[in-house]
């Protein structure tokens, strides 16, 4: 494991180190780290599916050759086409749209070797045109994200336009992502998500927050402790949709053909057991790291880089609070970020978004190279460059296509159980992700493992997505789901709701291969640790280090852990992180134990 990420993990103290990689060594897809080859196959597959670097300048004449697969189509023009043309470039674009899950990118003025050829402003105007009425044919709406000149051998001047397509929502079918919020106590994350979904800019003093806090005590102490979820949407033309004039989250979700939803975390050091789970049991997309521009890189903040690399979530930067510092201390604190961000073991490249073609790009490459980490300087009180911020979630795309998405949509149906209620007049409710297969109400469906490891037969009553009614769940989407009079007291975080015809591996005890990132002495045998395998979170003792007898920061082994209160729902191959105090690793189950079956099974 790379020095960096222990050093990242560390004590938890968020000490700057000075110590630095040369920037001009590291560029996307060469780097030496752990995490950069792990994500190596990752990137190729990316790259096959979205969208490419569109620098538009004279340094970059061509685009590379368009690919079959993928949401990118290269058009040199649209004018006039007949009306066998027409239907076929209808059923190319539904292809498209299809491939990047209701949204696609049109490159308009290049030829498919990527020869950046341009049109005349008739010629793309009549171009602009056709793809307006195939996208009305298709159901969707299109959107200009930019036009540039090029130098092609012509008297007239020639532009090449990129497009935005977005199907127009369909039953609560909206692209839907979720982006973790991590960063230190006081960097403005809740206040940050406040402008955002709520549309009015914050008074200084805390304002847009107040209607992100479940609890009296975060109104009070104004310090997140609990997971909240806030919901941005964006209509088909790229138009945001918040609470704005008075809209309910009902109404956010029909007018919304992509959704943002922001999982707010707390950055408090004692809250961090909560943190963790946020980011192992919900599975983001995304994490956005919010840094005080007048404090720089303290307290959690290097803690959550090292967790959202550890867990292998792309990350992009928010340095926030530009308004109450000068220019030059914002500027220091980029640079001590970028320090960071280019060190050998962490082998990102940083890049500044300072205009709206640079948030453009940002977005496409941020989605094709997980090396890439946008950073964005803007203030919550003034509004400074909070529409580039806008545009980078308006533009990113998702990073699974619909051939994963089917995939999993096949399999028979899991659902992780992350939080439980007791709503009035509606009875028990669970919220949770749906893991794979499709939910519809009136399902029936098993939960557990209860302490013995056996599971309780139930039925779905009615399905809620974003704080509106829903018929059907799938694959990969976060709901909550009512159970009816279902008792309460025989559910716990952790558990999952499966198809009745799944035979779930339960057991107490399984083998992970683990680095140990950091450890004030050694770990051996007979040591207890709270492990986070995605939603569940338990304590677990250490029965055997294989090989040797204890382990120091920055060694790997094989180990035997052994749950102490309950079996658990464990695969193999899911990612492990464990924490004690001070102590922290990674990796991910080898091998299961499984309970002996005469004690699991169903029950009524």
């Amino acid at each position: 494991m790379d020095a960096l990420v222990s050093e990242l993990f560390g004590s938890g103290s968020g000490h700057f180190s000075g110590s630095q990689g040369t920037a001009s060594n590291h560029k996307p897809g060469n780097g030496n780290g752990v995490i950069s080859k792990k994500a190596s196959s990752k990137n190729k597959k990316a790259k096959a599916r979205f969208s490419r670097n569109f620098k538009l300048s004279n340094n970059t004449p061509n685009l590379p050759p368009e690919a079959e697969e993928g949401n990118i189509e290269y058009k040199l023009k649209l004018i006039n086409p007949t009306q066998n043309r027409f239907e076929h470039l209808a059923t190319q674009m539904k292809w498209r749209l299809q491939e990047g899950r209701g949204e696609a990118v049109y490159q308009i003025g290049v030829e498919d070797n990527g020869m950046l050829v341009g049109l005349s402003e008739e010629d793309m105007r009549a171009s602009l045109n056709t793809l307006h009425r195939l996208a009305e044919k298709v159901g969707a709406d299109i959107a200009v994200l930019r036009e540039q000149e090029v130098d092609y051998d012509s008297d007239v001047p020639r532009k090449i336009a990129e497009v935005l397509l977005r199907k127009v929502p369909d039953d609560q079918q909206f692209l839907d992502l979720r982006v973790a919020v991590l960063g230190n106590v006081d960097s403005g994350k809740s206040t940050l998500l406040g402008v955002l979904t709520q549309g009015e800019l914050d008074n200084g003093r805390g304002r847009a927050r107040l209607n992100l806090f479940r609890h009296l005590h975060e109104i009070q102490t104004g310090r997140t402790s609990s997971i909240s979820f806030e919901i941005l949407g964006f209509n088909s033309k790229g138009e945001i949709v918040n609470y704005s004039e008075s809209r309910t989250a009902e109404e956010i979700c029909e007018s919304a053909s992509k959704m943002i939803t922001f999982i707010d975390l707390a950055g408090h050091h004692k809250y961090l057991k909560t943190t963790i789970f946020g980011l192992t049991s919900y599975c983001p997309d995304f994490a956005m790291l919010v840094v005080s521009a007048n404090t720089g890189i303290a307290g959690t903040t290097r803690e959550h880089l090292g967790l959202a690399m550890a867990l292998k979530v792309p990350i992009f930067i928010v340095i926030s609070k530009v308004d109450l510092c000068t220019r030059a201390t914002v500027e220091r604190t980029v640079r001590q970020l970028e320090r960071v961000l280019k060190q050998p073991g962490c082998n990102k490249v940083p890049m500044v978004v300072s205009s709206t073609d640079d948030a453009v790009t940002a977005a496409q490459q941020f989605a094709q190279s997980p090396n890439i980490t946008p950073i964005f300087t803007l203030s919550s009180v003034t509004g400074e460059s909070l529409d580039l911020l806008k545009v980078f979630f308006n533009i990113i795309p998702p990073l699974s296509n619909s051939k994963e998405q089917e995939e999993l949509m096949q399999q028979l149906t899991e659902f992780q159980v992350d939080e439980i209620y007791t709503v009035p007049e509606v009875g028990t409710v669970v919220g949770g992700t749906l893991y794979s297969g499709i939910c519809r109400e009136g399902d029936h469906l098993v939960v557990g493992p209860t302490e013995s490891g056996q599971f309780q037969k139930l039925t779905i009553g009615s399905i809620q997505r974003n704080r509106s009614a829903c018929r059907v769940l799938r694959a990969g989407q976060a709901a909550t789901l009512a159970l009816g009079n279902f008792d309460r007291s025989l559910l716990r975080k952790g558990m999952v709701m499966v198809s009745p015809e799944m035979d779930p591996t339960i057991c107490w005890m399984f083998e992970a291969e683990i680095v140990l990132l950091f450890h004030a002495k050694t770990f051996h045998k007979g040591f207890q640790v709270t492990v986070h395998i995605g939603n569940v979170r338990q304590t677990a003792t250490v029965e055997a280090v294989y090989g040797k007898e204890e382990l120091r920061t920055g060694e790997k082994a094989v180990v035997l852990f052994k749950f102490i209160k309950h079996p658990e729902y464990l695969k193999v191959g899911a990612k492990v992180l464990f924490r004690e105090g001070l102590t922290k690793g990674i990796g991910h189950v080898t091998m299961l134990h499984p309970i002996a079956q005469a004690s699991g099974g169903f029950c009524c």
